[in-house]
């Protein structure tokens, strides 16, 4: 494990593994860590030396002397860029590949945006930043859900109260509510959601710049979709997806919890 001290956010932590030796940034999805990826041992491990970050509220990372009214401000989209800068200090200016899933895309998707002459390929699994999450949109930016989002995270009963109706109006599904119910069973689960939803915040990628760049056609990607994901479906981001011309885009039998050793066998059949 090695870390990068990231001047004014804090200090992240890396997991490194992975047998090839294309250099490759791996962010993984909310709860997990950065070894979240050590799954894909056929696919991506025997071509790629993947360094995957823990985010904030995840694994080792640590904010530096973050008071809580920064952290729900959010973080500054711009300190993204320190990730690479960082990282090239440690091992050189050199080219690489990014791999994400779910939250983990909103920092993917900045780094494609703000250093593509770096970026040699690009591999999204569920991606956020793509197109707007309305639920996260409710408690990260309107004034009603902010307060609300506050008050549950302080409340023993009624995050899990509302993950369960969540469940019984099929917002959400059984992965979902199996994922979510786990992340809010104490207090201190509880703050780091709510901390994490609002550190990410202010991560959203230009989607713009983002198809220009990938239209160019220098750099290869590759998105994967649950069929049955509730959270970042396909559908919702098909205003996107449909403006590349180069991309290719899978749907695969599964829901929102991609990265597992099914999705593995899946990706030896798509040429990464």
């Amino acid at each position: 494990m090695g870390f990068l001290q990231l001047p004014g956010l804090g200090k992240v932590y890396f997991h490194e593994y992975g047998t090839g030796s294309k250099p490759m940034l791996a962010f993984h999805g909310y709860g997990m860590t950065g070894r979240q990826f050590n799954v894909l041992e056929k696919s991506i491990l025997g071509k790629y030396r993947v360094h995957g970050f823990d985010h904030f509220f995840h694994g080792d990372s640590v904010l530096d002397n973050w008071e809580e009214k920064e952290i729900v401000s959010g973080m500054p989209r711009e300190m993204v860029r320190l990730y690479l800068q960082e990282w090239f200090k440690i091992y050189g200016e050199q080219r690489i590949s990014l791999m994400a899933y779910s939250i983990g895309a909103d920092i993917a998707l900045i780094l494609l945006e703000e250093f593509p002459e770096w970026i040699d390929e690009i591999i999204l699994m569920a991606p956020d930043g793509i197109a707007p999450y309305k639920g996260f949109e409710f408690l990260q930016q309107h004034t009603i859900g902010r307060q609300l989002f506050k008050k549950v995270t302080k409340n023993n009963w009624m995050a899990p109260a509302i993950v369960k109706n969540l469940k019984r109006f099929k917002v959400i599904d059984h992965d979902l509510f199996t994922i979510a119910y786990n992340e809010i069973d104490t207090p201190k689960k509880r703050q780091d959601v709510y901390y994490t939803l609002n550190l990410i915040k202010q991560l959203k990628p230009n989607t713009s710049k983002l198809v220009e760049i990938l239209n160019k056609g220098a750099i290869k990607s590759w998105f994967f979709f649950g069929k049955d994901d509730l959270l970042f479906p396909k559908k919702m981001a098909e205003p996107f997806l449909n403006q590349l011309q180069n991309a290719e885009i899978h749907e695969v039998p599964m829901g929102h919890w991609l990265v597992t050793p099914q999705l593995d066998e899946y990706l030896l059949n798509c040429n990464i």
